[in-house]
């Protein structure tokens, strides 16, 4: 634990006054190094007295050379500007009425960009300082949060671009000159504003899912779901689109459990996987509906559950990219499309309570498997 006395000569702080003990910063039972985010406090004499784990990892510096230590000294830190902060801000003089400061942007020696915030603690709402408590944070974290949202944002103004200037056009044309064009080329121009009003329509709901999954808002409306019946009605809109018929292989192992799920999101799933092996996959598209074990842990009462597995006789995924599948905006050689639909295929199934796994069919393909507990309603156990 990184809490304790000064490593000054003869265990004092600065200007002779002894450094707190390790109880009186300890008191509430609450071991420093237990905490997530860095934890430094300094005295009223601005010697630090607190330095815990998580400071040293940010930081890079070990307890016993900041204990003991001036703050500023300890935890040397500058602005985005260069300037020196504490002697910018003071913390012991300035305004009496000053509470801390608001969690900002400040730089390490070498450049590390941290966060920071601090408290200035006082045992008179107007008096002196009495101690300065300053929190770190990694900025790792929040960077890749940034990233994530503005790789969300290129790809959506991408994917919009695209349908909405095919849209903008025909329509602009069609206007100008409708008496020019025959019946065939307006069904045609129209045509494709409807599909491209599709596609805009589709990016929207994926990225209002998105939304929902990310903040535990995905509603489920559980009903008696018929899966292989469900997966029987996807294959044969592909046989009436134009596939053949004998590339779809479907096999149903009876008898299944009755399972309780939201239609719509299984077929949202069942539509993402299928489709994928038909588009990118080659050959038979085999599909495999069986009774399972359900995957949540400690349920004694009822553990079975239904698994669907969708394999192609493609190239299938290779080892190093099978990590990234379920990922936001992961694509394929191949892939076309926002990259959001396998994202969104294991937030439904994992709002669920259920699994999904992709590995290599025996075929060579890809190979995806996603389980569903059956979920009986609590009134009807």
């Amino acid at each position: 634990m990184s809490v304790g006395t000064s490593n000054a000569p003869g265990g004092r702080g600065t200007r002779g006054v002894p450094a707190p003990r390790q109880d009186t910063l300890t008191g509430l039972g609450v071991d420093p190094d237990d905490l997530p985010d860095g934890l430094v406090v300094a005295d009223e004499h601005g010697v630090v007295v607190c330095f815990n784990a998580a400071a040293a990892r940010i930081t890079a510096t070990a307890p016993t050379d900041a204990l003991g230590q001036r703050l500023e000294k300890a935890l040397p830190l500058e602005d985005l500007e260069g300037r020196r902060w504490w002697q910018l801000t003071d913390p012991y003089g300035g305004l009496a009425i000053r509470v801390g400061q608001p969690e900002r942007n400040l730089l390490l020696p070498g450049g590390r960009e941290i966060l920071v915030s601090a408290a200035y603690v006082r045992v008179e709402p107007t008096g002196p300082v009495h101690r300065v408590v300053v929190s770190l944070r990694d900025t790792e974290a929040r960077r890749r949060t940034e990233r994530s949202h503005a790789e969300l944002i290129a790809t959506v103004a991408h994917e919009l671009r695209s349908p909405l200037t095919s849209v903008k056009g025909f329509t602009a044309t069609l206007l100008a000159k409708w008496e020019r064009f025959t019946d065939d080329q307006k069904r045609l121009m129209l045509e494709t504003v409807d599909a491209d009003a599709d596609r805009v329509t589709r990016l929207i709901a994926e990225l209002l899912d998105i939304s929902r999954i990310d903040s535990g808002r995905l509603e489920l409306r559980r009903q008696p779901v018929d899966i292989g019946a469900a997966v029987g009605r996807h294959i044969q809109a592909y046989v009436a689109a134009g596939q053949p018929a004998d590339r779809f292989l479907l096999r149903i192992e009876q008898p299944l459990p009755p399972l309780w799920a939201d239609p719509d999101k299984v077929d949202q799933v069942l539509s993402n996987l299928i489709e994928n092996a038909v588009r990118h996959g080659e050959g038979t598209v085999t599909i495999d509906v069986t009774p399972s074990v359900s995957p949540r842990e400690g349920d004694d009462l009822d553990n079975t559950a239904t698994s669907v597995t969708v394999s192609d006789e493609g190239p299938g995924i290779p080892e190093e990219s099978m990590n990234r599948v379920f990922t936001r905006f992961w694509r394929g050689s191949k892939r076309g499309g926002t990259g959001l639909g396998l994202y969104i295929v294991k937030g439904i199934v994992e709002a669920h309570g259920g699994t999904i796994t992709v590995g290599r069919a025996a075929s060579g393909g890809a190979e995806f498997r996603f389980t569903l507990p059956v979920s009986t309603p609590a009134y009807l156990a």
